[in-house]
């Protein structure tokens, strides 16, 4: 796991030196490899790459980057792991090797076979800028489900790409534009997503493919060809489904067993302290039951808890911990502690973020980060297996809803509108014993709001756009804005599925999983120099998933059924059985708490007037509703305070 940087030059020298300016934008991004530092270039055809290493294979300096391959034609900057390198090494046969880096394997891998056969062959996560000396050509490429970053983008007569953006922004040729359509895409998501980057000219590549930039040194003209896909979720998807699985339930879950346990085997491979992350939910007791089960002694695990009812789920991941014989390590952590994440979101996050979960996943991987260099997580279980709750309450909403008349419809959602949550919230409580499970589990008043949002909607689609949406119109709020097509909104990328709740399951794995997971875990693990990595995303178990029934993973009004069965031949049903609970914070009480003042200057009234990018009568509206109390509009107002924090820490 490491950082990587660079720059293309097209016409004209830089005032520095490259070699000094490489190194800088290399520095921007030491945490995400502490341990070792390289630059490269060739300023006869204008390319300079920079290299932080974090050493977690081979940490001798047979693995120092950038690397060039033994004919001395590549030379490679990669972040990542390549979990099958051992067996891409018997493949390639007899080779004198110079050390047992996976990064000397792909470039070995990249000679004999070429870019792309290559990158299909490889099984892990990457990010990786590749320079052809004979060419004269960079290849940029990433992952197939996109759990490694990497910026890209013209700026003038320099092409600059890196991990992160604040590489790019250590070189002299980057503008800073803030993008404003892409700003409503936060507003809608609390992310933004992929191709799009908050700045004009600088993209996020796109997961599952590869770019190739030809060196046009002496020239006038930027040139950029498109990313082109190695590797296709879609695909996958019809594949499955044209030839899904036939077996009984129990080969089902055998056959899903013995993939993840490969791939956690895979996983396990490392030359510094492993651990992993353990809620006590059924995704992250899952990893961590089939590491112990391959493991001779007892698994690191890590957990933090929250005092805040509603928010702890510390006591759940010790009894599983417990259960299957972990070295557990648990940290409650103090509301201050916590609220004194957040004036390091904007360095951290790099471009506005705002799913607040980032707070305690922050805070998680600082703690395992004493213990251990590498830890696995559960993420996207949810997407693969059927987990979130739209997944069969948006089926069954839809199913109940579309035979009562739209107006109706509309007429009883500004009834439960008219009303606040916490009223909702006392109304339930007193007749909780005639009240549905759902509304007696707490939160009533915000789950009524949030059913009043949909149920007037005209379609699945866009019921689904309305669930996955905070602010429902963000161009209206962001000033002179448009907001662009997303792989949500443009049914043209949508994979030829006729259920929708399998249609869901894709979009979120499109988007929600690589732009709001993926990013969340990686710039906050990596903020503390922790590698981590997820084995449901062994593409090897996306291809089985996706050939699985739908009935094997919704089953009975719950999600991820198979899992279920998978987790349960090592940990007792019923210590696993309750609420789904999420990982998040109280930012609705916090901002009418701890966190008011904090708020209200970045909402003040004159102050966006003064910056410009927002309409205040909306924001101020609902930042009076939510202190009154008389609605809980925490995320709408998340959005707009990280993006506040974040344009304020820029120096805008």
């Amino acid at each position: 796991m490491c950082g990587l940087a660079g720059f293309l030059q097209a016409n004209g020298l830089v005032s520095e030196q490259p070699h000094a300016l490489a190194a800088r934008m290399g520095e921007r991004i030491a945490h995400r490899g502490p341990d070792d530092s390289g630059v490269w270039l060739d300023a006869n055809a204008g390319i300079s790459l920079a290299h932080r290493r974090l050493s977690i294979l081979d940490l001798s300096p047979a693995g120092h980057q950038p690397m060039v391959s033994v004919s001395g034609r590549y030379v490679i900057v990669f972040n990542g792991e390549i979990y099958n390198h051992l067996g891409l090494r018997r493949e390639l046969g007899n080779i004198e090797w110079r050390g047992h880096s996976d990064t000397e394997t792909v470039l070995a891998g990249f000679e004999a076979w070429g870019i792309e056969t290559m990158l299909k062959k490889v099984v892990g996560m990457f990010a990786i800028a590749l320079w052809d000396r004979t060419e004269r050509v960079l290849t940029l490429a990433r992952d197939r489900m996109g759990e490694k970053p990497l910026y890209y983008g013209w700026q003038g007569n320099t092409f600059l790409f890196g991990s992160e953006l604040k590489a790019l922004k250590a070189h002299p040729a980057f503008r800073g534009e803030i993008d404003r359509d892409a700003l409503t895409l936060l507003l809608r998501h609390n992310y933004i997503p992929a191709p799009y980057s908050i700045y004009k000219g600088i993209h996020k590549l796109p997961q599952g493919t590869w770019l190739q930039i030809p060196s046009i040194m002496g020239m006038n003209v930027a040139k950029e060809t498109a990313p082109q896909a190695y590797w296709s979720l879609r695909d996958v998807v019809h594949a499955g489904q044209a030839a899904p699985f036939v077996g009984s339930d129990t080969e089902a879950v055998d056959a899903l067993e013995a993939r993840l346990k490969s791939s956690i085997g895979l996983q396990m491979m490392a030359d510094v302290p492993l651990g992993a992350f353990l809620s006590g939910g059924v995704d992250s007791s899952t990893v961590v039951a089939l590491m112990q089960a391959q493991s001779n002694r007892p698994v690191k695990t890590f957990t933090i808890g929250f005092n805040e009812s509603g928010y702890n789920e510390a006591e759940d991941a010790k009894t599983v911990a417990s259960h299957l014989g972990t070295e557990h390590t648990e940290l409650y952590i103090p509301p201050q502690e916590t609220i004194n994440v957040i004036p390091k979101l904007p360095s951290l996050y790099d471009e506005p973020f705002s799913d607040s979960s980032q707070i305690p996943t922050f805070l998680v991987s600082q703690m395992a980060r004493r213990h251990v260099t590498v830890s696995l997580s559960g993420d996207a279980g949810d997407e693969l297996f059927g987990g979130y709750n739209r997944y069969f309450q948006g089926h069954k909403i839809w199913h109940k809803i579309r035979i009562v008349p739209r107006p109706l419809r509309s007429l009883v959602a500004m009834m439960i509108t008219s009303v606040s949550p916490q009223r909702l919230d006392r109304f339930a409580e007193a007749f909780s014993s005639v009240m549905p499970g759902e509304l007696r589990a707490g939160r009533a008043g915000d789950k009524l709001h949030k059913l009043a949002e949909v149920i007037d909607k005209e379609s699945p689609e866009a019921l689904y756009k309305t669930l996955v949406s905070h602010w429902k119109s963000p161009s209206s709020v962001v000033l002179d804005s448009s907001e662009p097509p997303t792989v949500i909104t443009d049914n043209s990328q949508w994979a030829d599925l006729d259920d929708f709740t399998l249609q869901m399951m894709y979009l979120d794995t499109m988007t929600y999983l690589p732009d709001d997971i993926l990013v969340k875990v990686d710039r906050a693990a990596m903020g503390m120099s922790l590698e981590t990595r997820v084995p449901f995303l062994d593409h090897n178990v996306v291809e089985f998933a996706w050939g699985l029934p739908l009935s094997l993973k919704v089953r009975n009004g719950q999600g991820k059924w198979i899992l279920r069965q998978v987790l349960y031949k090592y940990v007792p049903k019923e210590f696993i059985e309750r609420p789904k609970m999420g990982f998040g914070i109280p930012i609705d009480s916090w901002l009418r708490g701890p966190l008011k003042d904090w708020a209200e200057a970045l909402l003040d009234e004159k102050r966006l007037i003064a910056e410009g990018f927002f309409n205040p009568a909306p924001i101020r509206k609902k930042w009076a509703e939510h202190l009154s109390g008389k609605r809980n509009w925490q995320y709408h107002l998340w959005d707009v305070l990280i993006f506040q924090a974040w344009i304020e820490a820029q120096g805008h």
